[in-house]
């Protein structure tokens, strides 16, 4: 009998290919729950996520859908969804976000990283997305999209988000590790 382990850690691969290769690619994974696939300038990656990644995209996604709520922000959750413009670039971040309303590039997109790999945000330059925020090593770094590249920022420059208290955020994803119960209660009462 088959036993399902649940990896940890990562695994990705990162091969070198034309776009037609990557979507011959992204129809094989088809079935394939959970694989994210990109495409950018000829590289493609495709990871599988670990526990621990799964683990951090979902408190991160529950403690932004709780701000975004409380504040009354209209929005729609587009998760992993993939966003691409054919024939240059794909990505699915681990979480993303459209604010006031569906579109089809979406204004935050949320990655969650723990294997090193190339750096993500030219892909979302191409795309078009205003935001990304990058939880990597238990540090959440956000960018924001200027005219010729992304620039650093201390917090959210997307209108209701720029309410939010980066460093609560960032507090609460860190406590959610030992006790997600406490890191919400936390969170709520001080949003």
């Amino acid at each position: 009998m088959a036993q399902l382990l649940q990896q940890s850690t990562d695994q990705r691969i990162v091969i070198q290919g034309t776009w037609d290769h990557f979507t011959l690619i992204q129809q094989g994974f088809e079935a394939t729950p959970g694989a994210k696939l990109s495409y950018y300038q000829g590289t493609i990656e495709i990871l599988m996520p670990g526990e621990d990644h799964e683990f951090f995209s979902r408190v991160i996604h529950y403690l932004v859908t709780t701000f975004l709520l409380k504040q009354g922000i209209k929005f729609k959750m587009t998760g992993a969804k993939t966003q691409e413009k054919p024939g240059e670039v794909s990505a699915q971040a681990d979480e993303s976000y459209c604010l006031g309303g569906s579109k089809p590039i979406p204004d935050l997109s949320i990655e969650v990283i723990f294997s090193s790999g190339a750096n993500k945000l030219p892909r979302y330059r191409a795309l078009g997305v205003i935001e990304v925020w990058f939880w990597e090593d238990g540090v959440l770094t956000l960018y924001h999209l200027r005219g010729n590249g992304y620039e650093q920022i201390e917090r959210s420059e997307l209108p209701g988000l720029d309410q939010l208290d980066v460093n609560l955020l960032r507090r609460c994803i860190l406590m959610a590790e030992t006790d997600f119960a406490e890191a919400v209660q936390v969170f709520q009462q001080s949003i």
